[in-house]
């Protein structure tokens, strides 16, 4: 028996739809999309098919729509791009005191560099304190960075608070959307944000292929160099396979959205109410509803995370953020929400996802509530 896959947030499979949207470019549509030939041209249209499957998801303008390598290299575009684009309005950066490791490192990057930043801390639930925000900008601000939703605790942030705020001021905003689009209605124009970005394998498409939204008007530098490629902003061959699997998880993920979001949560919150019956000493993480429908970021007082994964057979999880490498150490996210050690060491994250059955949430309580109690003998 295949173990219970329940780390959606790290990676998701391809979706059936999204690998047959690629067969084609793999097989027939081979060319080049900047070749003015006949394989050229079929390959270009494929490209923007899925420009518009992206921007229909995101309630964007094709235009707007820039294909990365994925959700790093987008982040960076955005960050890097904005931060020496706007240079001579100012030289500081806002983000938030747990974002993923693609934007603290780029803002560590940029501090090196002689722009200043400021982490603005988060409550016990995860949500950013935009009071703190707010104090937090000033004159030469140009740039604020907080994450849709979190990738461990899965909280949503006050994104549409922040915009007003940056709005007011003239500052741009980013938002790193990895793990909400298609988990969430991601709206561009209902978030009034200027940036965000989309990584392909959140959301049932490959590997390797990104998003990053871009706001008519906004001017970034660029981030690669070489031909015209991406309308100048983007240079480098197409990655015309991930596109069109983008494209087509972009289309199934705004046509099931309302129907995903149900099966996940109620997946999710079987797993939590079978743990919190069956397991003592045990806590939830993240804001109780402006939280993912499908992520789980439970501790285990007195148990450490990276036995309990051991100990867990039969179920496929993540202790802490995935992609963080194979050590077990507190997440600076759970430091950040001021997690007590005694509970944080014990943390593991859940995620389920659109596959993720019923009767798979039972078995996954039941192995995980029988593996903690094996731990605290």
């Amino acid at each position: 028996m295949k173990p219970i896959y329940l780390d959606y947030n790290a990676t998701t499979p391809i979706d059936p739809e999204v690998a047959a949207a690629m067969l084609p470019y793999i097989r027939e549509h081979f060319g080049n999309p900047s070749s003015s030939h006949a394989y050229g041209a079929a390959a270009r249209k494929g490209v923007e098919k899925a420009r518009g499957q992206v921007a229909a998801l995101l309630n964007a303008r094709p235009s707007e729509v820039l294909f990365t390598s994925g959700g790093t290299e987008s982040n960076n575009h955005a960050i890097k791009g904005a931060a020496r684009a706007h240079r001579s309005k100012g030289n500081h950066i806002i983000t938030s005191a747990f974002e993923h490791p693609a934007v603290t490192e780029v803002c560590e990057y940029l501090a090196a560099d002689g722009f200043d930043v400021t982490c603005v801390p988060v409550d016990a639930h995860g949500i950013l304190d935009v009071e703190a925000l707010e104090k937090a900008v000033t004159e030469r601000t140009i740039l604020v960075s907080v994450m849709h939703a979190n990738n461990e605790v899965g909280t949503i942030q006050p994104i549409g608070e922040i915009v007003r705020i940056a709005r007011r001021r003239g500052i741009l905003v980013h938002t790193d959307a990895a793990q909400s689009a298609g988990k969430i209605p991601v709206d561009v124009s209902e978030l009034g944000i200027d940036l965000l970005t989309i990584a392909g394998h959140k959301l049932y498409a490959p590997k390797g292929v990104g998003v990053l939204y871009v706001r008519d008007g906004v001017q970034l530098e660029k981030f690669m160099h070489g031909a015209g490629h991406e309308t100048g902003r983007r240079a480098g061959t197409e990655n015309v396979i991930g596109a069109a699997g983008l494209g087509a998880a972009c289309e199934a993920a705004g046509r099931g959205l309302a129907a995903n979001m149900d099966r996940m949560k109620r997946t999710r919150d079987r797993i939590e109410e079978g743990l919190l019956r069956a397991v003592e000493a045990v806590r939830v993480n993240g804001h109780p509803e402006s939280r993912l429908p499908n992520t789980l970021s439970v501790s285990f007082r007195g148990v450490d995370a990276g036995a309990l994964l051991q100990a867990m057979e039969g179920l496929a999880a993540s202790a802490g953020a995935a992609c963080h490498g194979n050590a077990v150490e507190l997440s600076r996210t759970l430091r950040a929400m001021a997690v007590p050690i005694e509970w944080a060491r014990g943390t593991i994250r859940l995620s389920t996802g659109k596959y993720t059955t019923q009767g798979e949430a039972d078995r996954a309580s039941e192995i995980i509530a029988t593996a903690v109690k094996r731990l605290r003998r």
